[in-house]
């Protein structure tokens, strides 16, 4: 090893510790910032690493150590969800009584039990042994599109639209290992609110010398490939919203992005505070087991 690391020319790396040296080789190239760029390929073999552009890194209100979710943009996007992405895709963790939660989107009482009277839920059997349809009420979850995914395959051209519960945690590109370091300390965690934002957002006709197949749609953020069979979702004015919110492709994203992150840690919040309560005991903790040393120990000689 030493006359390999001579013969390189590079003789200050063997001073390097193991596991510096160790991230520097691994994380070097994923320490710059997340923006858009072409394809790399692997060797001789062609391979592509996807997505072809990494998200741009937005800002939210649920980021960082004092992060809030903020029940405005909840209610925009469980209404963005309501009217377009509940054609396609459910959401079976989520009771509507969730919907009236402190922190959440903090629909009233009322509107909660208005909201899932709207709905038709499965229930059963009866007294003949025969399943029903009834009003939805608070504690029921919210009904798939679908009856079953045999249904939603055959409605979809062969492919089962995801649930969406958790999807704003499933989703994400990785930002390498120096930036996995550095999101431990600054506690960033939206890296799927990120990406569902640029997929949604990221639309387009495909560059020169890029085959799509038929049926598929361009998108160089989706992390599986050059295209993806979901049509662009979202359009301008496509959604209304009561608070005069201007309904842009945009915003429609943000705020779908910022509910399915709730959706995905409800207690987002309440863990952060948490750990920001235990930090400042053991900081305190640590402050007087060291005042508590020095006294003990004042009158032995060391």
């Amino acid at each position: 090893m030493t006359s390999l690391v001579r013969a390189t020319g590079t003789p200050t790396m063997k001073r390097l510790p193991l596991a510096l040296a160790a991230l520097v080789a691994l994380g070097l190239s994923s320490a710059l910032p997340a923006v858009a760029q072409e394809p790399q390929h692997e060797g001789d073999s062609g391979t592509v690493h996807y997505p072809i552009r990494k998200p741009e890194q937005l800002t939210w209100t649920f980021a960082g150590f004092f992060g809030h979710f903020d029940p405005a943009q909840l209610q925009r996007g469980f209404q963005v969800y309501r009217e377009v992405c509940a054609n396609c895709h459910s959401m079976k963790l989520v009771a509507f009584r969730a919907l009236g939660q402190e922190g959440g989107p903090h629909f009233g009482d009322a509107e909660v039990k208005a909201l899932a009277a709207e709905y038709q839920i499965t229930d059963g059997p009866d007294a003949s042994g025969d399943m029903f349809e009834r009003p939805g009420r608070p504690s029921d979850y919210l009904p798939s599109p679908f009856p079953n995914d045999q249904a939603a395959a055959a409605a979809n051209g062969g492919a089962v639209p995801p649930d969406l519960s958790l999807m704003a945690k499933a989703r994400g590109v990785g930002r390498g290992v120096l930036w996995g370091l550095l999101d431990f300390f600054t506690q960033y965690q939206e890296g799927g609110p990120d990406y569902i934002h640029a997929l949604l957002t990221g639309y387009s006709e495909p560059p020169e010398g890029v085959e799509v197949p038929e049926g598929a749609n361009y998108n160089p953020y989706f992390n599986a490939g050059p295209a993806l069979a979901m049509p662009p979702p979202l359009s301008d004015g496509q959604v209304t919203y009561a608070d005069g919110t201007p309904g842009t492709v945009d915003q429609y994203a943000r705020d779908v992005s910022a509910f399915l992150m709730w959706v995905a840690e409800p207690h987002l919040v309440e863990r952060k505070r948490m750990g920001f309560q235990v930090v400042i005991f053991l900081i305190v903790f640590a402050g007087l087991m060291y005042v508590t040393k020095k006294k003990v120990w004042a009158a032995v000689p060391h």
